[in-house]
């Protein structure tokens, strides 16, 4: 499934598993939050989870955009979503030269606190049970996001076990 802001997209009743390409711009990611509320809206997942998992997903999509693909719009994203077992898995590709995770700053570190980016991976890694890349030379990066249904981020909140 292709979508772009300015064509008119017609949902599938099925949309688990799903493949979605947009173009790189920020508007464009309403659409994959409208896609994947509608896929995740299939599963019992509570609203904290959907909430977390939306988070994770919309940042994902964002540093494809910014990022990997440096706001060239004729550069696409596509998005992947399928479960296996009971584990979500959403895969987030753009066309970029890619990044080394290691020189990513620590955003809880006292000199980047009140930066006004540099969250988007740690979010991430803290709404998912585990986040990889693949890079892939010439051919852009590939996140996948992990989430096992039925559990909830570090932290996120009142589950008694403090």
């Amino acid at each position: 499934m292709l979508l772009d802001s300015g064509a008119d997209a017609t949902m599938p009743a099925e949309i688990l598993p799903f493949q979605l390409t947009i173009g790189s711009r920020f508007e464009n990611i309403e659409l994959v939050q409208a896609v994947l509320s509608d896929a995740l809206s299939a599963y019992d997942l509570d609203d904290e989870s959907r909430h977390w998992i939306d988070l994770a997903v919309r940042e994902a999509v964002a540093n494809a955009i910014k990022h990997g693909n440096r706001l060239e719009a004729d550069k696409r994203v596509e998005i992947d979503l399928e479960l296996t077992g009971q584990e979500l898995v959403i895969r987030v590709r753009d066309e970029g030269e890619g990044f080394d995770p290691e020189r990513i700053m620590d955003p809880l570190a006292p000199e980047n606190r009140l930066r006004p980016n540099g969250r988007g991976i740690f979010y991430m890694q803290k709404f998912m049970d585990e986040i990889g890349y693949d890079f892939r030379p010439g051919r852009g990066t590939e996140l996948t996001l992990r989430k096992r249904l039925g559990t909830r981020p570090e932290g996120a909140g009142s589950s008694g076990e403090h």
